[in-house]
């Protein structure tokens, strides 16, 4: 590799997480030094900065350009195609997260949709169903919960992620507020019923 040290310790690092998040190491290697970068980069400047074939490079910027992750940029009198990654690291969160639910959660939801749409033939069917169902509706109230907060401004985003455990408080005022449709906290009528 051709980098500074700290560079290269995070573009190998990433290189390294890369294989375990589903993709290759020279895709999380090229990525890391896209979002390092100050400037947009070409193929031939990826290659030389660390050290894998041109071909591995192309198939790696492709790969990056079908998961939305990078940006293709042209300069005046190149011909080459220029590739950098968003500023915003919140867009590239969402963009990651928007990603990896089309092709993870969305697949599994339209499966388990059309599987629990079957009659079940016998009390194994039956059972293997009801989980099902439990993974359904589960998967259904996260992307719901998703879809709520991929509409949050960043601002909005990040005031929710820092209140941590202080959500559980927020949910117990908001109990002893408001009832909880199905539950019986602070109904009046909750002594007469034992």
């Amino acid at each position: 590799m051709n980098l500074p040290p700290l560079v290269q310790t995070f573009v190998l690092h990433f290189g390294e997480m890369g294989s375990r998040w589903g993709i290759n190491r020279t895709v999380g290697q090229i990525y890391a030094l896209l979002y390092l970068s100050k400037e947009p980069l070409n193929a031939e400047d990826i290659v030389e900065r660390i050290g894998v074939s041109r071909s591995n490079v192309s198939m790696g910027l492709k790969e990056l350009q079908a998961w939305n992750l990078v940006r293709l940029q042209h300069k005046p009198g190149d011909r080459r195609d220029y590739f950098s990654t968003p500023d915003d690291i919140w867009q590239i969160v969402r963009t990651l997260v928007e990603e990896r639910k089309k092709r993870e959660i969305d697949p599994t939801m339209s499966l388990l949709r059309e599987v629990l749409m079957q009659e079940p033939a016998s009390a194994e069917e039956r059972h293997a169903q009801d989980r099902m169902r439990e993974m359904h509706d589960l998967f259904e109230l996260l992307t719901g919960w998703y879809a709520d907060v991929q509409r949050l401004d960043t601002e909005r985003l990040v005031q929710l992620l820092t209140l941590g455990s202080k959500v559980q408080k927020i949910l117990e005022m908001k109990d002893r507020l408001f009832v909880v449709p199905g539950s019986r906290k602070g109904r009046p009528d909750d002594a007469k019923d034992k």
